[in-house]
C-alpha cells in the first residue's frame, strides 16, 4: 500500500527499533511507496512513512531493493556533499563515505553482506541515518 510521506522533523528524529518477520507488511508498503515517488526519491527508510523500524529501500538499477536492520561494518573514501530528501525541503551538507559494506537481512529475513559504491552508497547512508533518527 502507498503511503503518505511524514514531514514532521520530530517524528523523524526518532530512532528507530529493529525489524522482525511481523514487520513483512512495512517492507511492501516501503516498497510500493518508493515506486510511487520514483521521480522524487531513490530510497527510503520506513520512519518516512510512520513506522520506526529499521527497514530501507534503495532503488538500485531498475528494481528497488529492501534491506532490513542494516549496518555498516566498513567504510572508506570520505567525501563532502550536498542531499535533498523527500521528507524535507532544501538541499544539506553531509559526509559520506564513497564505498561501504552492509550487513542487512533481505525481504526474505535472510542474512546478506554487500559491499556498494558510488551514489548507491550514499543512498544507503542516507538511509540508514533515517533509521538511527539522523536528519541531514
Amino acid at each position: 500500500m502507498i503511503r503518505t510521506i511524514i514531514h514532521d522533523q520530530t517524528q523523524l528524529s526518532q530512532p528507530s527499533q529493529p525489524a522482525t518477520a511481523l514487520d513483512a507488511a512495512t517492507v511492501t508498503d516501503l516498497l510500493d511507496t518508493l515506486r510511487a515517488n520514483r521521480e522524487n526519491c531513490v530510497g527510503m527508510a520506513a520512519n518516512m512513512i510512520g513506522i520506526h523500524r529499521r527497514i530501507i529501500v534503495v532503488a538500485i538499477g531498475v528494481l528497488p531493493v529492501a534491506m532490513i536492520n542494516p549496518v555498516i561494518t566498513q567504510k572508506s573514501e570520505q567525501y563532502h556533499t550536498q542531499e535533498g530528501c523527500l521528507s524535507l525541503t532544501g538541499e544539506r551538507p553531509t559526509t559520506r563515505y564513497r564505498s561501504i559494506t552492509v550487513t542487512f537481512e533481505n525481504a526474505q529475513f535472510q542474512n546478506q553482506t554487500q559491499t556498494f559504491t558510488g551514489f548507491v552508497a550514499q543512498i544507503i547512508q542516507h538511509e540508514i541515518d533515517h533509521c538511527d533518527g539522523i536528519l541531514i
